[in-house]
């Protein structure tokens, strides 16, 4: 089994250890800082072998040559990410794109080219282990901003992501549920499922809890921009929410 820890950082960002205990491994997932990321493997006995870069922001990335610096003393760390943002992430050691795959362990994390919130970004999906690692491209009711990309990949994005199992546990990178949830009530105030999870989210957040990790079947519920059913209305949706 992998053991996934959520660290908390800056504003709002989470970073993801990833664990196995059967090889002792551990990655690190869009390490935004180094220190406490470091910090929280360090209490656990972990040491870092890896980073997976989703995409180039420094929200993403910020920690990865401190954590390599660190490594040094326990035989290295190889930091992964998106070929196609290899210029803007300089401290990669591998690059990979649409069906390649990475490891920790004996378990395999296929990489899914999802374009739209950057032009390389990509997923990290552990199957068998019902794991997707999304970065800013699907978010607990939301999906991330446009910067590099078009709607239409944002949708063929949901589309795909859709198509996961039901109970495949989605990590992404930031705690926006709240405020997703209270814009997609405004799209979808009728939707029963939607209402019910708001209600729940803002007791968890007055109470200082995650709202993430989250599953592709509460998103197929709830997410507006995964319920989206056509490119058009994914851009309408996607237009007033950075509007709100």
């Amino acid at each position: 089994m992998l053991e996934v820890v959520r660290i908390p950082v800056l504003n709002d960002n989470y970073v993801w250890l990833l664990h196995d205990d059967a090889s002792g491994e551990t990655v690190a997932v869009d390490p935004a800082v180094a220190e406490p990321v470091l910090a929280a493997a360090a209490t656990r006995g972990w040491t870092i072998g890896q980073i997976w870069n989703t995409h180039w922001h420094g929200d993403h990335v910020g920690g990865n040559a401190a954590i390599k610096a660190a490594a040094q003393a326990w035989g290295g760390c190889i930091i992964t990410g998106p070929a196609a943002e290899a210029e803007k992430i300089g401290t990669l050691d591998r690059t990979v794109g649409e069906g390649d795959t990475v490891r920790i362990g004996d378990h395999v994390a296929s990489v899914m080219a999802v374009p739209a919130h950057t032009a390389g970004h990509i997923a990290y999906h552990l199957a068998q282990d019902q794991i997707v690692f999304v970065g800013d491209t699907l978010f607990a009711m939301g999906c991330g901003r446009l910067f590099e990309g078009t709607a239409a990949q944002m949708f063929a994005n949901m589309a795909r992501l859709s198509a996961l199992p039901a109970d495949t546990a989605v990590y992404c990178a930031h705690e926006y549920t709240l405020s997703n949830g209270r814009f997609a009530l405004t799209i979808e105030p009728d939707n029963d499922a939607l209402a019910s999870r708001v209600a729940a989210v803002e007791a968890a957040r007055a109470r200082g809890e995650a709202t993430v990790p989250t599953s592709i079947g509460a998103e197929r519920a709830t997410n507006i921009f995964m319920r989206a059913t056509t490119v058009d209305q994914l851009a309408a949706r996607r237009a007033a929410k950075d509007a709100a």
